[in-house]
């Protein structure tokens, strides 16, 4: 995967849309980080492929939400102990809203 900056992008268009033919995708950075992923698309595919895309970000996020649950050991919680919390937080939620 090569990286381009937005310098470049903005200064040399032509020669990053060549890489872009070239590699299919290209990660683009600002001050040394990355900040966007620009991948080549077809008129017929790019809703397929944001669709994809989309659905890979989703993906990501349960992952990161199932490892913050295991370090915190929320992955070893009983039924009771889960309908517990729900009935807790939804408490709070009710006291909160009647107390605005």
């Amino acid at each position: 995967m090569e990286f381009v900056t937005i310098r470049d992008l903005r200064l040399k268009p032509g020669e990053v849309w060549e890489k872009l033919r070239q590699q299919g995708e290209l990660i683009l950075t600002s001050n040394g980080r990355p900040v966007a992923i620009i991948a080549g698309v077809g008129e017929k595919d790019f809703e397929e492929v944001l669709i994809a895309l989309r659905r890979a970000r989703a993906q990501a996020a349960v992952s990161r939400i199932r490892r913050a649950a295991a370090e915190r050991g929320a992955d070893r919680l009983s039924e009771v102990e889960i309908n517990a919390e729900i009935a807790q937080t939804r408490q709070q939620r009710r006291s909160f809203q009647t107390e605005q």
